[in-house]
Parts: structure tokens; C-alpha cells; sequence
């Protein structure tokens, strides 16, 4: 499971209101019939269209500055493993989503308990992931992709008369190149945009940073995690503990879905991983025999290339934990694997 919180953005181009985002998220339904449109939901109803959406988020902004953003979003986006477990059907990740957000709510450290009826969010379910530069298939795609580009520029060229040159013998080139890519999809080149195949759907959120009375500040992105500060003499709690909602979002999926979450898929490992390496890779090797495959086995299907580990934990190899550290990193960043 991924999930990530960003704050809405604040460019040189800013646009107060959340219509860019929400237009944004309305990209799947181009095209398609008014009765074939994935609509938003939030935790009690179901169909509402964009302009609430919009008018509901733009209108609750009270005391925010200019530059204050005026949402957050999350995106949460389940492995094709979660996927698989629950079927990939639309009802249960909208049952998942509101879950998750009770447990959005119960995340923030104020002196009065916040509930899920205190927040302003909309949610939207996707059901595609295009491959992008940061996918590894892209990456190692990519000198593949430079030649054919080059070669199509010298077509282009002997087109116009710029250049001399054969144009039917360079077509069989880039045919040759297109065949040495390394990686694929129904037999054409992965490139940036192109569908990925298997489950992909996913939740976008798109939550008001003021309470749904328009009177609290409800920002996930604040710096204090739990602290308490002097505010007119008297001390007030703060923050949004980010921990706790991951660790309980997953907890939350795997409890609804009776989803047995592997070491190398949860957040405890993420953290390992991030902060220190060689414990992760020891606990790695601690695992149940049984659990240590379906976790190399896990790895393999995201295409992290697992060293040989040696059999003395005292012998870790730097070299190889670096490698495998890295091998994951990439697979979280184009969400291949779950952690």
C-alpha cells in the first residue's frame, strides 16, 4: 500500500481555487458517456459531480492567506497484490477510503477529538497507471529510445531535403532497435504514457485544509507532529502524526480484507529501508523460511534483482544491502511493490 499526502501546489502560475486538480482528475472520463463516468464520493454519498466539488472546496477557505494551500491530496494506491486479494472491485476500495479516513481524522493531535464528520474530502477512483520516467522498465528503455529518436529526426530531414539518405533501410533500423528494447508490453517498447497492464485502480483525495465548518485549520502537512504550543496563555495541541495514519491505514486494509501482509510489504519496513539499511536487511534474513520466499518472491515480481545474502548475519555486505536498498527505492518511487 502507497499512500502519499501533498499539499496543493503553489507555483508562479498559483490558482487559488481546486478547479485544476479536480479537472485533473476528471482525465478518465474524457470521452466517455454520462452513465460510464467514474463520479466522486465522500463518506456517506456517492455520485457527486465535479462542480460540487469544486464549489464545496473553493468555499471553505476562511482565514487562509494567499499563499496558504487550501487542500491536500492523497492518493492511495494499492499493489496489484491488494488488488488481486479484493478482486480489484470499486466498491470495497470506496469502503477501504472511508476507513482510511476515520483514521485521517483520528491522525490529528488537537485538544478535542477530531472525527471523520469533521472533515471536508471528496474522493475519486482511477482505474489506470500510465508508465512514467521514473518507471525502471522507462529508465532501461531509454537508450533505445534516444537512437529511434535520432534516427526519426534524420528521416524527418530527408524529408524535407536537409539531408540525404535512405529512408526505407532506417525504418528497418529503428524496427531492429524497437525488438532490442528490453522491456515490453504486448509486444511494443514501454514508453512514458502507455498503459500499464494488470490491476491499477487507485483513490485520489481531495480534503479542505479547514474543518467542514470552516472554522479550523485541519493541515496534515504541518512540521509538529505532536506538540502543544502557548496560544493565549493556555497550551494547545498540535500536528498530524503521519506515522500513526500509515501504520493504520495498512493495519485498517488488512483487517477489512483479512489481507496477510508480508515484512517487505508494510510500512515498518519502508522505515527500516529509509533509515537504517543494514537493519532492514537483517530482518530480511530473520524471516520464517516460508515468509523470507514469498518476500524475495515479492521483490523478483517488482523487478529488484535480490544479491546473495550471505548465511552469517555478522558478514552483511555493504555492498549488496546498498544495491538492494536502491533496487527497492525505485520500485516504491513508480509504486511496483506495496511498502
Amino acid at each position: 500500500m502507497y499512500i502519499a499526502i501533498t499539499r496543493q501546489h503553489l507555483g508562479d502560475n498559483y490558482h487559488g481555487s481546486a478547479s485544476d486538480f479536480v479537472k485533473y482528475l476528471e482525465k478518465e472520463n474524457e470521452g466517455k458517456a454520462v452513465d460510464e463516468q467514474e463520479l466522486f464520493f465522500n463518506q456517506t454519498e456517492n455520485d457527486i459531480d465535479a462542480h460540487r466539488v469544486i464549489a464545496e472546496i473553493d468555499a471553505n477557505t476562511a482565514k487562509l492567506s494567499k499563499r496558504d494551500p487550501k487542500f491536500y491530496s492523497i492518493m492511495v494506491s494499492p499493489s496489484q497484490a491488494e488488488l488481486k486479494h479484493i478482486g480489484n472491485e470499486p466498491e470495497k476500495l470506496k469502503q477501504y477510503t472511508r476507513e482510511l479516513m476515520k483514521t485521517y481524522a483520528a491522525s490529528f493531535y488537537r485538544d478535542k477529538e477530531v472525527s471523520v464528520k469533521d472533515v471536508l474530502y471528496f474522493a475519486k477512483l482511477e482505474r489506470e497507471r500510465v508508465y512514467t520516467e521514473k518507471d525502471k522498465a522507462v529508465k532501461e528503455n531509454q537508450p533505445i529510445a534516444s537512437k529511434i529518436l535520432e534516427l526519426q529526426h534524420q528521416i524527418r530531414a530527408i524529408k524535407q531535403g536537409r539531408e540525404n539518405g535512405d529512408i526505407v533501410k532506417i525504418q528497418e533500423k529503428i524496427r531492429a532497435l524497437e525488438l532490442e528494447a528490453p522491456h515490453k508490453q504486448n509486444g511494443k517498447r514501454i514508453v512514458p504514457g502507455m498503459a500499464k497492464e494488470g490491476h491499477q485502480s487507485h483513490i485520489h483525495i481531495i480534503v479542505s485544509r479547514k474543518d467542514v465548518t470552516n472554522s479550523h485549520s485541519l493541515s496534515p502537512g504541518s512540521k509538529f507532529r505532536t506538540s502543544e504550543t502557548i496560544l493565549n496563555g493556555e497550551k494547545v495541541k498540535q500536528g498530524f502524526d503521519r506515522d500513526r495514519f500509515y501504520r493504520a491505514a495498512e493495519k485498517s486494509f488488512d483487517k477489512q480484507f483479512g489481507y496477510r501482509r508480508n515484512f517487505v510489504e508494510t510500512y515498518h519496513a519502508r522505515n527500516l529501508l529509509d533509515k537504517n539499511p543494514k537493519q532492514f536487511f537483517t530482518a530480511l534474513l530473520g524471516l520464517p523460511t516460508t515468509e523470507k520466499q514469498a518476500a524475495k518472491q515479492l521483490l523478483f515480481k517488482a523487478g529488484i534483482k535480490v544479491p546473495s545474502i550471505p548465511t552469517n548475519k555478522a558478514q552483511l555486505a555493504y555492498k549488496a544491502m546498498i544495491q538492494l536498498k536502491k533496487g527497492i527505492g525505485k520500485a516504491m518511487e513508480s509504486g511496483s511493490i506495496g511498502i
